[in-house]
């Protein structure tokens, strides 16, 4: 049986990291990207292009699926998106746009494919936070993102308790500063080395994946930041 895998955001920096990785591991890569995207991937098995936070094209996408490969292992939820502002400066329109991208992105996804997941007994989803969701002192100057962010750790915690008696399993992933080029290019005196990399992110989420005495963790990646 091939070791399917699905990887949402595979065209950015970290879901690069984790497709290789994946790939590596001799899982069958099946990769998610932006419709239109001129983005390749080349190390994925399969790509389709489509846009995760509308729920019409997700369901689309889950029946072909099934029809396709049939069993699902694992699924790496890597679409995000940041944004800055305190409460002074956070429109409605802001925290729904967040909620779009960080949130509706990933439940989309795993209300149509949890159903493959029940019926097989098994599965790993996994999860990207992010530490201003946990930490309120960080989280106040990007509220939007914070608020978006504490809806996919919740969304984890449910489907761990609607799977309670399954072998289905929800990691939470909550890096620090991702250490990429852009983050790089936006904080330039920063100090890189106390980033956390997208290469042991992808480890971390291998890990958990295929390590089935793991139940639904959080895993803490905060590099050498406080």
């Amino acid at each position: 049986m091939n070791r399917n895998i699905i990887i949402t955001g595979s065209a950015g920096n970290l879901g690069s990291a984790v497709v290789s990785k994946f790939k590596r591991e001799g899982f069958k890569v099946i990769a998610v990207i932006s419709p239109g995207s001129d983005h390749e991937v080349e190390e994925a098995d399969d790509v389709y292009q489509f846009d995760v936070t509308d729920e019409q094209s997700v369901m689309d996408f889950s029946k072909e699926y099934q029809i396709q490969y049939g069993s699902l292992e694992c699924m790496a939820l890597l679409v995000g998106g940041f944004a800055m502002g305190g409460i002074d400066d956070t429109s409605s329109k802001d925290i729904e746009k967040m909620i779009r991208l960080n949130f509706f992105s990933a439940f989309n996804m795993v209300k149509h494919f949890i159903p493959l997941m029940r019926k097989a007994n098994n599965g790993t989803f996994l999860f990207v936070g992010a530490k201003p969701a946990l930490d309120p002192n960080e989280g106040k100057n990007v509220l939007a993102y914070a608020l978006s962010k504490s809806m996919v750790i919740d969304l984890a915690e449910f489907i761990a308790s609607e799977t309670v008696n399954l072998k289905v399993r929800s990691h939470v992933f909550v890096p620090s500063i991702i250490d990429t080029p852009p983050n790089r290019a936006s904080m330039p005196d920063a100090d890189f080395g106390d980033w956390v990399k997208t290469d042991e992110i992808a480890e971390a989420m291998h890990y958990a994946a295929t390590n089935a005495a793991l139940r639904n963790m959080t895993f803490k990646l905060y590099g050498g930041v406080k």
